[in-house]
């Protein structure tokens, strides 16, 4: 039997336990390691190759949707199932779309986490049951008719990411070492950033992020 290969990824070394043993027991998965922030989960998705991340939604450095989406950029046959304490229909929404296949609340038994971890291998959605179950066709029959921010729609994919990076507080260097360019091609798409959306400074760009729902004010106080 082929196991399911999972990386565990929490800032909280108590929560990573708590996972493990939930997971460890099961004997159709492998735990091949743990992260305890969204750059040690991006290098060690790229060297282990797991078939799901449990993947908690805020993290230092970057959050856990930015790494969701680099997740997804890197390997995109890797699944992910978020954990979170946000039990929010736009946070739920807004995993979704980045790409995760599960979203489980801490809160949650840890038969929640069994089977969202199994259902995302599966290729399947799973949603904490103490979430809506409604939430996810919701999201599905939206996704067509979603409005769009234009100003932040004319950035092209990479602006789009240096964007986000920024606004979660990373410096120039470390966005360059999680997106594997220079440090001078991040400053150009910075400068290109803020000239498109008529930005002055880093303090402006987190007040844009935040109203066109990039940055989730809640969030970006931490857990």
């Amino acid at each position: 039997m082929n196991k399911i290969r999972v990386l565990i990824a929490d800032d909280h070394t108590v929560v990573r336990e708590g996972i493990r043993q939930i997971l460890g027991g099961e004997a159709d998965m492998d735990i091949l390691g743990e992260a305890g922030d969204g750059m040690e989960t991006l290098e060690m998705v790229r060297a282990l190759k797991p078939d799901v991340v449990v993947l908690d939604i805020a993290m230092p450095g970057m959050s856990g949707l930015e790494t969701l989406s680099l997740i997804k950029e890197t390997a995109p046959q890797c699944q992910v199932v978020i954990l979170s304490m946000y039990s929010k229909e736009s946070m739920v929404h807004r995993s979704l779309d980045a790409g995760a296949l599960g979203y489980v609340l801490k809160a949650s038994p840890a038969a929640d986490v069994l089977t969202a971890v199994r259902s995302a291998h599966r290729g399947e959605y799973f949603l904490s049951s103490k979430i809506k179950a409604e939430v996810i066709s919701a999201y599905l029959s939206s996704r067509k008719e979603k409005p769009t921010a234009k100003g932040y729609d004319l950035l092209s994919e990479r602006e789009q990411q240096v964007f986000r990076l920024v606004a979660e507080g990373n410096s120039t260097n470390q966005i360059a070492d999680v997106l594997f360019i220079s440090p001078k091609t991040v400053e150009k798409h910075r400068t290109n950033i803020m000239r498109k959306l008529g930005l002055k400074d880093r303090l402006d760009l987190i007040k844009e992020a935040i109203k066109i729902g990039i940055i989730d004010p809640e969030l970006w106080e931490g857990e």
